[in-house]
């Protein structure tokens, strides 16, 4: 199945081909581990020799990354110190508003997570939580959508309530993935977890793409010769909506997420997505080794995590040194550093030491995406209230080319309270709130709104206070999420080998990077888990432990997946 403009909506006979064919898995195609399996084995992760137990290592940033690292290195039996500047849960970010029902909540970070996030679901069950249908554009649980462009509104259940255009430009973009990026095999290859195939298309595209922005690719395309067609596909997009913010970006990192589905399928986690680190925090795991039944990371330490690291360095005895807000010092002999890479840069003062010069160009010449949100409470549904002359939605799901770019609607049930987001941006539209309140924002919203819906008045509905973000101006952050330039695949390849240490310089192990920054799929809680699962590996290794032969860890088969080496000269 091929993502469409502007989601996947399939008639029954595509449904049941789609249901044919195994599950969907962000399988590679970069490292083609199966993460997945690697949790589920009842062999486990890995084992450390018992004189290790109770060791400390340090895990810097408590999203979910932080905490998926950390509460796995706990069950080995090692002690995970987590630092944490914030509030535990990074980017998973749940928010209520002031004077509202606690049961009305926002997404400030992530929101809507598809179901090749296999490592992920794994945690989300581990938990207990659940997950709903998110109301992508079109998806097939949303009620309705409308498209405005150019002052022209279209009314759309499927994409083909649209005019016929749409059409044109959705086959288009399933013909240019065809032409140019062998879309059916590769995503068949990663359903089937046919690991040399995959290793056989990607070499050849990485090669022949890395240069490649996602416009010029699309420019090379004779089925998108049309700028018409090209402007369309921007603005609205595929899966989430308009990908124009994207265009300059690398076409790797596109291929990335629409071979594995990762567009598509979205679901919301009830409740909040941030309840998932704040869990893994409070979770007691019924197998765990060293530490009594009971354990938990909240409990060893103490109910909060450590403060900001202020600095890092290396010491003698090949060991780490931490220091954090509070001038607390501690040395360890392995560090896990899951926080956005650019605050090794920034906020953190670091020894040239802890990483190779190369380690070090690739996290400066990371690019991070803007991103802005809005959303507002309002006393109900109102929008499945019926038009009494057209007999549609009063409001749908909004992709536009109005400054707020894309509104969705969060139904919590007939006549319960209910969440807008009036404005999800990314990029430059994403820069051109950044100067503005909250209520300031709110207000060119609703006004940008209100000449897409000239017969409703959203404002009535509201019942509390905007709350907004924009992750470029959060200081522990500066920006959403990685997203590659043309030329950068060398740098990312860095940073995801990175945690195998004994390609290293003795001089330069013992720190390990991990996060969705260092994945192939940023932007994707996926890619933290991913990550975390190889700095875990990285780390038991250094431990002397090792995994189980009946469940080789992502370092153990290492050489036969390893990511596609492009030469330097």
């Amino acid at each position: 199945m091929t993502s469409t403009v502007p989601t996947a909506v399939h008639d029954e006979q595509e449904t049941r081909a789609h249901q044919a064919l195994p599950p969907m898995t962000m399988f590679g195609p970069d490292f083609p581990y199966a993460y997945d399996d690697f949790l589920a084995h009842p062999a486990g992760l890995g084992q450390i020799p018992a004189t290790e137990h109770g060791n400390e290592v340090a895990v810097i940033g408590g999203g979910l990354s932080g905490l998926v690292t950390a509460y796995e290195l706990m069950k080995m039996g090692l002690r995970p110190v987590v630092y944490e500047a914030d509030r535990i849960g990074g980017r998973l970010r749940t928010v209520g508003f002031d004077g509202c029902d606690d049961a009305l909540t926002a997404e400030m970070g992530a929101m809507r997570f598809p179901p090749s996030s296999t490592a992920l679901q794994h945690y989300i069950d581990l938990v207990g939580l659940k997950t709903r249908p998110f109301p992508n554009p079109l998806a097939p649980d949303t009620p309705s959508t409308v498209v405005d462009l150019k002052g022209e509104s279209h009314y759309a259940r499927t994409i083909d309530d649209l005019p016929p255009v749409y059409r044109e430009v959705a086959d288009a973009w399933n013909a240019c993935l065809e032409e140019g990026a062998d879309f059916s095999d590769m995503n068949r290859a990663i359903r089937e977890r046919d690991v040399p195939r995959i290793r056989e298309i990607w070499a050849r595209l990485v090669e022949k793409l890395d240069n490649q922005t996602f416009y010029g690719f699309l420019c090379d395309s004779s089925a998108f010769a049309s700028f018409r067609h090209r402007e369309i596909f921007g603005q609205v997009g595929f899966g989430t909506g308009g990908w124009d913010t994207d265009f300059p970006n690398s076409i790797l990192e596109i291929l990335r997420v629409v071979y594995t589905e990762a567009d598509d399928h979205h679901r919301g986690i009830v409740g909040g997505s941030q309840q998932l680190p704040l869990r893994l925090w409070e979770r007691e795991p019924e197998k765990i080794v060293h530490w009594p039944q009971g354990t938990s990371l909240s409990s060893l330490h103490g109910g909060d995590p450590r403060p900001a690291v202020s600095r890092l360095h290396r010491a003698a005895g090949d060991r780490v040194v931490v220091t954090d807000a509070s001038g607390d010092i501690r040395s360890y002999r392995a560090v896990v550093f899951t926080a956005q890479s650019w605050m090794l840069l920034s906020k953190i003062d670091c020894d040239d030491s802890l990483f190779p010069i190369d380690h070090w160009t690739a996290i400066e010449r990371t690019h991070y995406m803007e991103s802005s949100k809005l959303f507002v409470p309002v006393d109900r549904p109102f929008w499945l209230d019926k038009d009494e002359i057209t007999g549609r939605d009063t409001m749908s799901m909004t992709l536009t080319d109005r400054m707020t770019r894309g509104t969705y609607l969060l139904d919590g049930g007939p006549d319960r309270p209910a969440v807008i987001c009036l404005s999800y941006t990314w990029c430059d539209d994403s820069l051109k709130w950044l100067p503005l309140s909250a209520n300031e924002r709110m207000e060119v919203m609703l006004k940008s709104l209100s000449e897409i819906y000239r017969h409703v008045d959203i404002r009535k509905h509201i019942i509390g206070s905007p709350v907004t973000v924009s992750w470029e101006n959060e200081p522990y952050f500066m920006g959403a999420f990685k997203a590659n330039l043309p030329g950068h695949y060398r740098y990312q390849r860095r940073l995801f080998t990175h945690f195998m240490q004994d390609r290293l310089p003795a001089d330069k192990r013992g720190i390990f990077l991990a996060g969705d920054d260092i994945s192939w799929t940023a932007g994707w809680a996926e890619g933290a888990i991913q990550t975390a699962l190889n700095a875990v590996w990285g780390v038991m290794h250094r431990f002397g432990g090792a995994t189980d032969p009946k469940n080789p860890g992502p370092g153990d088969l290492y050489d036969e997946i390893a990511p596609v080496e492009l030469p330097e000269d």
